[in-house]
Order: structure tokens, then sequence, then C-alpha cells
């Protein structure tokens, strides 16, 4: 005796003949999906590299875009103007990544009013105004042409060859006066 009616084997028949119908229905969407693909992605990433100003992001984003309408199966390929739909989804896209980013700005906004900023450090103050007159002072006791030297590299940051350019020495002449003003200003800075 058979547990199953004539209408079941009916049922299951129709149902294999609708799985197949669904099968080239969908290996068909599948094709026009991939030349839709094909045809507006690259559009979709230079408006969302316009926009965002990442290549990187703009491919992810082309790629939620078409997820976003792949899931719409049902319909999707009815649309007159499925390109017009896919750049709704894409402004869609952006004003969601928008309010993320404000949302996630506002948690880590901290108001200024209610957050204790430290003073400046009186003390440390001081001791680097006095620093700064005893580097000054014994700079001036520096011979002109070592001081020079010291001034071009440290400060005007140029190198050893451009400074031997501008002074007429060599290279290791240059070497030479910065060995000694340094030597000078550290022997004057922890004398005092």
């Amino acid at each position: 005796m058979s547990l199953t009616s004539p209408d079941a084997g009916a049922r299951r028949s129709g149902d294999a003949e609708d799985d197949a119908a669904l099968a080239c229905a969908s290996a068909e969407d599948e094709h026009r999906l991939a030349a839709l693909y094909r045809s507006e992605s690259p559009k979709l990433v230079r408006m969302f590299t316009r926009r965002t100003r990442n290549p990187s992001d703009a491919d992810d984003l082309v790629q939620d875009v078409f997820f976003r309408f792949a899931r719409l199966r049902e319909g999707a390929f009815g649309l007159d103007r499925p390109q017009a739909y896919l750049r709704r989804i894409a402004a869609n896209l952006l004003k969601d990544r928008a309010k993320s980013a404000a949302r996630h700005s506002a948690a880590l906004h901290i108001v200024a009013d209610e957050e204790t900023l430290p003073g400046i450090d009186q003390q440390r103050a001081l001791e680097s105004r006095d620093m700064l007159r005893r580097l000054e002072a014994a700079m001036l006791k520096l011979r002109p042409k070592t001081r020079e030297i010291f001034v071009a590299h440290r400060i005007d940051g140029l190198s050893y060859a451009e400074i031997a350019e501008q002074t007429g020495l060599s290279v290791k002449g240059v070497e030479k006066q910065m060995s000694k003003a340094i030597f000078q200003l550290d022997r004057l800075l922890h004398r005092s």
C-alpha cells in the first residue's frame, strides 16, 4: 500500500517542472546580471570614487549595490531601466554610509566644556625659557664660522655638502666645524 496519493505524484512532477523553469529563469537572470555588471560597474566605480575619494571603497560599494540588486531577483529585470534603479541603490548606500559615519563621529565627540584640560606647567615653561637663554648665550660664544655652520645644518636643515658648497670648505671641514660646535655647546650648557 502506497502512502502517497496519485495527486501527490503529479505534484512532485509539477515541482520538478517548476524547479527546471526556475533554474532556466535563474540562469537567464544570472546572464542579465553579469551583462548589467559589465556595463554599469565602471560607471558606478567612477561615481563612488568621485564621492568617496577612495577607489577601494568604491569597489566595495559597487559590490554592495549589485548584491542588493541581485537580492531582488523577482521583478529586478522587469524594470524598464535597471540602470536607474542601480543608481538609486548607490545613492541610498551613500546616504546610509554618511548617516553611519555621523553616528560614529557623534559617539566619539567629547564636549570641551565637560573635559578638564591640563594647564600650562609653569615650572616646565620657566625651565624651557632658561634653557633657551643659556643656549643663546652659548651660541654667541662660538666662533662666527662655527656658529654659521651649526645654524645652517641644525636650524636651516642644510646638508654638509650644501654647507661646504656655500662656505667653500670641504665636507670634512664642515664635519669638523660641526663637531667643534656640538662639543663646545655641550660643555658650555652643562657647565652652567
